[in-house]
């Protein structure tokens, strides 16, 4: 008897523990519920698999989680680093396994840092876990889909996603054809990514039109993309025109990459030609004068105008302008004090009401409690204009003042943001190079290329222009760096 009771004793004691761990299944902890009242937990291996199963998806890829401290398999290591860069991809077998892969940002499965999407179809059911799924990784700064057969609207639901994704900066879509052209989506002047690769999407002379229209046009322009790579698609002279159009007013973008196009001498052209100097068309004068006519207006003070008509308002108002304005400001709060003073002249108050900008009172008392507020609301819209001319002139550069005038015609310095450009496996013939001398020749020493590659086009390497260009930037990289380290390295200027 006394064996059976220590026997049931022990029984009894182990059952609550085996409860507290075996009884956590998933149908006990997580309650019968819809896709819309989930609540996503950060963790990709628990919400992923979680939220396929309330849309009774099957067959879904495993989520592969990578840990920095952990050390991975070589393959999956060749991997990671191919997908950066196709021409290093030698286990092709790792790719054709569908997964959904994860690197964390350290030990804890709630910071992810990256996801790719490799090798399978991504259709519109599981758009919707990711478009649900996503904004609750709050660590999540690269997104990456690879050969994942995208369609029009997943994309526009995932630029929608994108947006809501606060740490999000890096996204990839690569290997994918999108009839209708919604790529240019990611680049609208809101979005905070600052490096976008579109490689090898098919992608032709009109999806190059409406990027190019995103990265500037005379009033808008994206400051925030820092590299666009669209290597490996099917753009020509005519798409390289419009890239080239985007490139004249952006001074944001970094780098840029178009190799593998079929860019020829023409497309070539407009390239190095908005690198160096080159004329405003009528479109970007007329946009110049309704700015500065704006800029003007807002320097003024927009009381005064009977006395100073804006057609004789300077064009470029300097800072001493505004200077001026702001003495006159204070010079208005003394007013009351002077007119105190029963001796007054025509001349004195004409003086006075010329430094205030503001028009004399008629009929008024001079000591009248109007005049103590109209000055502050002076002095405060006055610092108010003084912030959206300084917003102005930051932001386009239209309103640069190195623009100058030459035959009749106004010239702006050519994009000097641009450090890269990638014109590798093109059809660029010896015509267009003269043109890339000559643009490279007019960038200064504080900014222009510093890489820029022309290797595998339609001309031998030994032209006399292209060794000049070579020369002309490795002279150029010497002076800005002041040392040829990285030049013995093998990862000086390249001009190839």
């Amino acid at each position: 008897m006394s064996r059976r009771k220590q026997v049931k004793d022990r029984t009894d004691k182990t059952s609550p523990e085996e409860e507290k761990t075996t009884g956590q299944t998933p149908s006990e902890t997580l309650p019968a519920q819809t896709f819309d009242e989930y609540q996503c937990t950060g963790n990709v291996e628990i919400d992923f698999p979680g939220l396929c199963a309330l849309l009774d998806l099957r067959c879904i890829p495993a989520v592969g989680t990578k840990q920095p401290a952990s050390s991975s398999s070589t393959a999956e290591t060749e991997g990671e680093d191919a997908m950066d860069i196709p021409s290093q991809i030698k286990d092709t077998s790792y790719w054709s396994k569908p997964r959904l892969q994860v690197e964390l940002e350290n030990d804890d499965p709630l910071c992810a840092k990256s996801v790719k999407v490799s090798g399978w179809k991504v259709d519109e059911q599981i758009a919707r876990v990711l478009q649900k799924m996503l904004p609750s990784l709050s660590h999540l700064q690269s997104l990456q889909f690879w050969q994942a057969g995208l369609t029009d609207p997943v994309v526009t639901s995932l630029v929608n996603t994108a947006s809501l994704c606060s740490s999000l900066r890096v996204v990839s879509l690569e290997g994918n054809t999108l009839p209708e052209h919604c790529f240019h989506c990611l680049l609208s002047e809101d979005s905070v990514l600052t490096h976008l690769s579109l490689r090898n999407n098919r992608m032709g002379d009109t999806s190059a039109r409406l990027i190019g229209s995103l990265l500037s046009t005379t009033r808008t322009s994206n400051k925030n993309l820092l590299s666009l790579n669209l290597a490996f698609n099917s753009i020509g002279d005519a798409g390289a025109a419009h890239i080239a159009q985007g490139l004249r007013l952006n001074r944001a973008l970094l780098f840029l990459s178009l190799c593998n196009n079929q860019i020829g001498d023409s497309g070539a052209a407009h390239l190095a030609a908005v690198l160096g100097d080159f004329a405003l068309t009528h479109d970007e004068v007329v946009e110049r004068r309704k700015m500065l006519l704006e800029r003007s207006q807002s320097t003024s003070l927009r009381v005064n105008s009977d006395q100073t008509p804006t057609d004789q308002l300077p064009l470029v108002p300097s800072s001493t302008s505004l200077k001026e304005d702001n003495k006159g400001t204070s010079k208005k709060k003394e007013a009351p004090k002077k007119e105190e003073k029963p001796a007054t002249s025509k001349e004195k108050s004409n003086k006075k009401s010329s430094d205030v900008k503001a028009p004399p009172s008629k009929g008024g008392k001079p000591g009248d409690r109007e005049k103590q507020p109209s000055a502050q609301e002076v002095q405060s819209s006055t610092a108010l204009n003084e912030q959206q001319v300084e917003s102005m002139e930051m932001g386009n550069p239209l309103l640069d003042e190195s623009l100058q005038h030459r035959d009749g015609q106004l010239f702006l310095p050519g994009n000097t943001t641009l450090a890269s450009l990638n014109l590798t496996g093109n059809r660029i013939t010896e015509r267009s190079l003269p043109q890339f001398l000559t643009s490279v020749g007019m960038q200064g020493e504080d900014g222009g290329l510093l890489r820029l590659c022309l290797q595998r086009n339609s001309f031998p390497p030994e032209c006399e222009t292209y060794v000049k260009i070579k020369e002309v930037m490795t002279l150029r990289y010497q002076r800005r760096n002041g040392c040829e380290e990285r030049e013995e390295e093998g990862q000086g200027p390249l001009v190839v």
